[in-house]
Order: structure tokens, then C-alpha cells, then sequence
């Protein structure tokens, strides 16, 4: 048995976990990085990159069979299953083995292998029968899929994003359990690459959209490529060729199930328990989001291990931050977080920025489903959300589903950071056509409704807004 000492020790050796890392040592700290495995970030062996990859194939496809819209005859679309994977799996490897080369960069002896235990507040076993002490540790172990136990005894036909990929053909149908992200992107993307899909959910709205019209467009969108039942929780059992599933009368055999319910934080097995940290019944302690640091302690939680904002540039920012509180400790800075944005990589996309409909005080409706550039790119469907305060018009956020709302929710992001007023993006050059264009009406709007709340607070001497 060995006692290893370092300033911070980094459990889990993902985005967040790299992050912490590189600023905690670029802040002076000795530090040490401890995983099981060190394969790479989430993102890019079994998240967004395989997940783009197939959807990039079912793209393909679709625009293959939409082709004779612009008199270009291409026939019949034949996928093959067996090359679509290939190829995933092919670029797939290429961005984790990227990843994997920034291990081998560090600094000798941070990188620790090992499934680190808590046996105290600042110590650590491997279960080898080393130990480590630490001045602060940060928690960033990510988070895991979690099956529903009805789901559990089915075999390798139930699948999750941890093994979907590994597929060498695709399926002849497949049912999707869940109706979050990860469940609609795949579900949209098998079903375009020529799969039997149907999407179960027991909740009516889909990834949390917050806005009505945009989750009817996201809905609209969905049931052109699948069977959706939403309000529904289906009971699976094994058959002779897949699995059976019933619901509200209705039974059907699908040859896989994706299990889409969700990815809890992977605190298990980390005895949290002897750390005097209060735990709440999940057995989560309670974190500062502004510094990561859990209470008055040493330790910090960073990316999906919080469960608060599981994005990737948002699992690096709060490893950063947290990294940066650790080496500091027990001095801590408050940081300022970046305007949320969550992007769905449906067709149209789904994205969300900033502050939702029920807190702002001017909104204004941009539809695509006749917008210039949209109807001569065949993508004339969906619309977008503008949010802003009053009395100016200062935007705040927005919800979209339509074509571009992955660039234009960044568009509408930097807007949000820079405190700009609809008036303000009106001010920028907009080119025609574009699909930017199309945001226009909604914010000449918002505009016009910013005089007049401007207008009435000059007249009665009372501020709008709050």
C-alpha cells in the first residue's frame, strides 16, 4: 500500500474531469486525474459524436428522397445498414482516440488508474490499497444511463446510447423508450435511415420544450418519420422475435428497444456518506452552481455529475470553475455562467436559449413555414421564439424548431450575452435571403412593442418590467 499526496485529486476523467484538471494545475496546484478506464469523453465515444454521425447518415438519406422536389431524379434510396455503421464506428474512434491523446500530454504521474472511494473528507482508496490525500477533490464521474427495471432482464436486445452504436446493422424496427434528447435524435435518425420506429414517453411533452407552438413543431416534425405515443408507458416482455410491447390495448413486437429514460449522475460507489456532507434522498450533496463547491467543504462537483446543465461547453465550463475553487480552496470565487443554450439535433432542430415564456414581458412569433430562404431549401416548416424585457426590448432568450436553429440559437445567444435589444440586432447587416432573415418580423415586434411600454412609462412615471 502507497499514500499518495496532491493539492487536488479529479475523480473521473471526462470533459469536466480534463477541465478541472487544466486549471487546476495551470493555477499552481499538483494534481492528479483518477479513472477506471481513461477511453475518452462521453461526447465522444457513446454521446454527441456517434450520435451526429448517425444522424448525419439519416440527412443523407432524407434529402436523397426529397431530391425530386427540385426535378433531380435519383430513384429509389437504398441505405446500407452495415456501412452506415461502419462508418460511425470509424470516425467514431478517430474522435476518441483524439481524446485519449490528451492523456498521454499530461504531465507524468497525474494520471492515476483507479475507482477512487472516499474514506474520508480529503481521502481517497483505489481499491488496490493505495490511497490518496488531498488538499480539495473535485467529483466529475459523469453520469449513466439508467434502465427501468421492467427493461433490466430482456437481454442485448434493449439497448441504451452506451450500446446502440455497437449495432452492426441497423434494425428492422425499433421502439424508443423516452422522449428526452438522446430519445428523439435517435429515434428521428432511425426512422429516416429506413427503421420501423415508435417513440413511447409518459409524459405529453417532448425535451422539455417550453413553448407550445414550438413543441407542435417539434411534435409535427417528429410524426412525418414515426409512430409517436405520447401519455404512455408501455409493458415489455420477451417474444419470439424481439420484444412485445403493450399499451392501451395495443400490442406490437419491435426487433430492438432503445431505453431513452434518462441519465442520472454516476455518484454510486463513491461513499459519500463519510464525508459530512449532507446528502439529500438521491444521495446528492447540495452544490453551489456559481462556485461547483458542495457547502463550506473541499469538494466540488462538476458536469453531469450535478445534473444540473448536462451539456458538453457547459460540463467544461464547471470543470473549469471548479478546478480553479479546488486549487483556491479555501478562498472560493463566484463565477459568472454563460447564457443557457441547449440545442436537440432533430429536424428542424430544437434549441433554447436563455430565460423561457413564463418570465419575460415581450414575445414575438417567427414562422418559417413560408419564409423566403426556408420554402427554396424544401425546409418550410417550424418557427422561432423571440423573449424579451421591458422597457427596451432587451432580449433574453427564445425557443426554436425551425430550419438553421442550430446557428441561429447561437446568434440569439451572443444577442443574450451582450444585453442587445431587438432594435440593436435590427441595427446589424442581415443579408438577403437567409434563413436569419427570417427573424425579422418578430423582432420589428418586439420593437414595437418596446415603444410603447417606453411610451407608457413616460406618460404614467412607472417603470415596466420587473
Amino acid at each position: 500500500m502507497s499514500v499518495l499526496e496532491c493539492d487536488v485529486a479529479i475523480i473521473g476523467a471526462g470533459t469536466a474531469g480534463l477541465a478541472a484538471e487544466r486549471n487546476a494545475r495551470r493555477h499552481g496546484a499538483h494534481t492528479m486525474l483518477i479513472d477506471p478506464y481513461f477511453s475518452g469523453t462521453v461526447c465522444a465515444t457513446v454521446g454527441c459524436m456517434p450520435s451526429k454521425l448517425l444522424i448525419a447518415a439519416a440527412r443523407s438519406a432524407e434529402r436523397a428522397r426529397q431530391a425530386d422536389e427540385f426535378g433531380v431524379m435519383v430513384g429509389e434510396v437504398q441505405i446500407d445498414g452495415p456501412a452506415v455503421m461502419q462508418r460511425l464506428r470509424y470516425h467514431r474512434d478517430r474522435f476518441a482516440r483524439a481524446t485519449r491523446k490528451s492523456f498521454a500530454d499530461l504531465p507524468d504521474g497525474t494520471c492515476i488508474e483507479g475507482r477512487a472511494t472516499f474514506t474520508g473528507p480529503s481521502t481517497l482508496s483505489l481499491g488496490n490499497g493505495d490511497q490518496i490525500e488531498a488538499k480539495a477533490i473535485v467529483i466529475a464521474t459523469g453520469s449513466a444511463p439508467s434502465v427501468p427495471e421492467p427493461y433490466q432482464g430482456l437481454g442485448d436486445r434493449v439497448l441504451t446510447n452506451q450500446t446502440i452504436f455497437e449495432l452492426e446493422d441497423l434494425p428492422e424496427s425499433l421502439a424508443v423508450i423516452g422522449g428526452g434528447v438522446i430519445g428523439v435524435e435517435l429515434a428521428q435518425a432511425m426512422a429516416r435511415l429506413g427503421v420501423r420506429v415508435s417513440l413511447f414517453d409518459a409524459e405529453t411533452r417532448l425535451a422539455q420544450v417550453r413553448h407550445d407552438g414550438v413543441h407542435d413543431a417539434l411534435k409535427s416534425a417528429l410524426m412525418e418519420d414515426l409512430d409517436l405515443h405520447l401519455g404512455v408507458t408501455p409493458s415489455p416482455e420477451e417474444a419470439d422475435e424481439g420484444i412485445r410491447l403493450s399499451w392501451n390495448n395495443q400490442s406490437e413486437v419491435f426487433d430492438r428497444v432503445l431505453v431513452a429514460t434518462g441519465r442520472p449522475p454516476s455518484m454510486d460507489g463513491l461513499n459519500l456518506e463519510v464525508t459530512g456532507l449532507t446528502l439529500d434522498d438521491q444521495g446528492m450533496p447540495k452544490i453551489n452552481p456559481d462556485t461547483m463547491q458542495c457547502e463550506h467543504s473541499a469538494i466540488f462537483v462538476a458536469g453531469d455529475a450535478n445534473a444540473a446543465r448536462p451539456v458538453l461547453h457547459e460540463a467544461s465550463d464547471e470543470g473549469g470553475i471548479a478546478g480553479l475553487n479546488a486549487a483556491a480552496h479555501p478562498a472560493v470565487i463566484q463565477s459568472a455562467r454563460s447564457v443557457v443554450l441547449t440545442m436537440t439535433f432533430t429536424e428542424p432542430a430544437l434549441v433554447s436559449v436563455g430565460t423561457g415564456p413564463d418570465d419575460v414581458d415581450f414575445s414575438a412569433i417567427a414562422d418559417y413555414s413560408s419564409q423566403g430562404r426556408a420554402t427554396v431549401e424544401g425546409e418550410n416548416q417550424g418557427l422561432a421564439v423571440l423573449y424579451a424585457s421591458a422597457p427596451d426590448g432587451c432580449l433574453v432568450g427564445a425557443d426554436l424548431c425551425c430550419p438553421g436553429a442550430e446557428h441561429l440559437g447561437h446568434l440569439i445567444a451572443w444577442a443574450v450575452t451582450k444585453e442587445m435589444t431587438a432594435h440593436d440586432l435590427l441595427s446589424m447587416p442581415i443579408y438577403h435571403p437567409t434563413l436569419e432573415e427570417g427573424l425579422k418580423p418578430a423582432l420589428q415586434e418586439i420593437c414595437k412593442a418596446a415603444e410603447v411600454s417606453i411610451r407608457n412609462d413616460r406618460d404614467t412615471g412607472v417603470p415596466s418590467g420587473g
